[in-house]
């Protein structure tokens, strides 16, 4: 029986290391573009929006309750306008409410709305009604009247500019969350006064304090991410 003939390699052994010489820079060349392509690709809208909604729910992992994001500007406004820090706001709200969670936004002692005024302390506590704990007698127009708040000394705040103070909307309700608490030491750094002066208790500054500073670890990183994505 013959024998089989050895076929011989279409490129000799020096041929086969030009080639290979040659395919190497070729490689090298098609992964850096490639590399910077896909940088290129990553500053695009939809990659940057993804990375920021990425950072936000990574962070928010780290509370047993996510602070809605839709919250956050409102937060970051007040804390611009007031010098309080818009995770102190966060640490109200989460506790008063649950961030406006709860069915009802009227306690059982009478406090109202998303952060939870006593009708006294929003209106203004010169208000011939108020006494006691500041429930009062006050009518739903006098207690979202600007005007009717600046004659008696109220917290109550028109953030919006829709012309009435509404502890019920969320912006007013927030705005003079951060309006009281300026006033009573916040701005300056004495915030656990002025969370006790929003409500004489313990334990509740005790609660407020422990979220404040939970958000606080997170304070800018959150607040860039939340912010920049809604400007977008």
């Amino acid at each position: 029986m013959a024998k089989k003939k050895k076929k011989k390699p279409m490129l000799s052994p020096s041929a086969q290391l030009g080639m290979i010489a040659l395919l190497i820079p070729i490689a090298i060349t098609v992964y850096v573009f490639a590399f910077f392509a896909w940088k290129e690709l990553q500053t695009l809208p939809i990659f940057e929006d993804l990375a920021q909604q990425k950072a936000i729910e990574e962070i928010q992992q780290n509370f047993d309750m996510e602070i809605p994001e839709q919250y956050i500007p409102v937060y970051v406004a007040a804390e611009e306008k007031y010098g309080v820090p818009w995770t102190l706001l966060a640490a109200h709200h989460r506790v008063e409410t649950r961030f406006s969670s709860m069915k009802s936004l009227v306690s059982p002692a009478g406090a109202e709305g998303h952060m939870q005024f006593m009708p006294c302390t929003f209106v203004g506590w010169q208000h011939p009604s108020c006494s006691g704990l500041g429930k009062g007698d006050i009518s739903k127009a006098e207690l979202i009247n600007p005007v009717t708040i600046k004659k008696y000394g109220g917290f109550g705040v028109d953030a919006n500019g829709d012309g009435i103070a509404d502890p019920y909307d969320i912006e007013d309700a927030i705005f003079s969350a951060a309006n009281y608490l300026s006033k009573n030491g916040a701005a300056n750094g004495d915030v656990k006064e002025a969370v006790y002066q929003y409500n004489h208790s313990d334990e509740y500054v005790e609660e407020v304090l422990y979220y404040f500073n939970l958000y606080n670890d997170y304070h800018d990183e959150l607040k860039e991410a939340v912010v920049l994505n809604k400007e977008k």
